[in-house]
């Protein structure tokens, strides 16, 4: 058996982000990363924002800014432009493994290809370690704390039988391609049946002549294979398809993200869930990453501090109430605009981007960004008095 502090589980930004920051408040960190390397498979389609992401470290090397944003829907298009940009489309792969190279350096161990079999509880049915196959063979750890980044699966807390598998969430499937004419500074969502039954479609441009295609289907409002109806979409070339010359698959992404809000306990005995494995994402456009890389590195320093108190549950509650406070409300009233949004038809949704042209570029990127505080919502129905914006920004203000 090796011995460690904290095992994590997942190589992931949430994973990667808290193993850095373990190992850089000096706990003995080992990382364990299924695919063969850092951002080996994109499960991502990488949009962010830019100041949120900056402050984390992810500097403009790692991305492509973005300051105009499309809405198209079957019979309608709104373009809210502004003067800089606020948004950006990560290089995902770039951005993943400079988070495996700061853990790395702060003196994690990262194992990669390397999958967790089964997980070791003591007498009390605590977790007290893992079982790993990995390219040096099968190897035992033992840990006092064990964090679970392993995303949309939470393996490990599946595992304890402490969760239970995500009942609403959305699956996406994403071609990233050369593209003859990409405005690099727009990206650009598609709403409406011809694009998907349950959810949306999108265009975020990576860098000059290359953008990433995708669509995002909910379950289990449809059943639909979001791949099947992206070949449709491009074979047809429906708007904006049709404007955008030559188009060149080069990968192919596939991914899960959950889509029902935050899991009721993320912090046990030995225990502690961040990321996807917690729910930490925003339902309107889908995007956790900021999320995972700042309760990652959260996730980290407290269970590196509670490691003096075998990192009870008790010496990890600070990392629970922490990002609930950080975030609770905002999801929870993301996912009453997103039930909204899944079942309108194509003449609402005609409507609904209507609310959008309407609004200025700080009102619309607050709303994008799932910034749900009280004050900016009332000032919000107060500002767009017409019915549909009233009633849009009033179920937000519904606690």
């Amino acid at each position: 058996m090796v011995d460690c502090d904290i095992a994590v589980v997942g190589g992931g930004p949430a994973g990667l982000s808290a193993a850095y920051a373990a190992a850089r408040s000096g706990a003995k960190v080992i990382l364990f990363e299924k695919d063969e390397s850092i951002a080996h498979n994109i499960r991502t389609s990488g949009v962010t924002w830019i100041e949120e992401i900056e402050k984390l470290g992810i500097t403009s090397e790692h991305y492509n800014p973005i300051k105009n944003y499309c809405f198209i829907s079957p019979s309608n298009e709104v373009t809210i432009r502004g003067s800089t940009a606020k948004s950006c489309v990560l290089n995902v792969r770039s951005a993943f493994q400079h988070l495996a190279f700061l853990a790395a350096e702060a003196g994690s161990q990262i194992m990669v290809k390397s999958n967790v079999i089964n997980v070791i509880v003591d007498s009390n049915n605590r977790i007290s370690g893992l079982k790993a196959t990995t390219p040096k063979g099968d190897v035992v750890i033992g840990s006092k704390l064990v964090i679970d980044a392993s995303g949309f699966n939470s393996s490990i807390a599946r595992r304890l039988g402490i969760v239970n598998e995500w009942r609403r969430y959305g699956v996406g499937a994403e071609y990233e391609c050369y593209c003859e004419k990409v405005d690099t500074e727009t990206w650009t969502l598609l709403v409406g049946r011809d694009y998907s039954e349950a959810g949306y479609a999108w265009v975020f441009p990576v860098s000059k002549n290359r953008i990433r295609i995708g669509v995002g289907i909910g379950r289990p409002e449809s059943k639909v294979d979001p791949l099947q109806k992206l070949n449709s979409i491009l074979e047809k070339k429906l708007n904006p398809f049709n404007k955008m010359g030559k188009i060149i698959p080069i990968e192919l992404h596939y991914g899960f993200i959950p889509n029902e809000g935050l899991r009721k306990s993320t912090v046990f005995d030995g225990l502690l869930l961040v990321g996807d494995s917690a729910g930490q994402a925003n339902p309107l456009l889908l995007e956790g990453i900021r999320y995972a890389i700042e309760f990652g590195r959260l996730a980290g320093k407290i269970g590196a501090m509670s490691l003096p108190s075998n990192s009870s549950k008790a010496s990890l509650i600070e990392y629970e109430r922490t990002w609930r406070s950080t975030i609770e409300s905002k999801i929870h009233s993301a996912i009453k605009v997103q039930s909204r949004w899944i079942g309108l038809s194509d003449e609402e949704w005609n409507k609904e981007i209507e609310i959008l042209r309407d609004m200025s570029i700080e009102e619309f990127l607050d709303f994008i960004k799932a910034e749900f505080t009280m004050s900016k919502m009332v000032k919000l129905a107060l500002n767009h008095p017409r019915l549909a914006a009233r009633q849009l920004f009033d179920m937000v203000l519904r606690r």
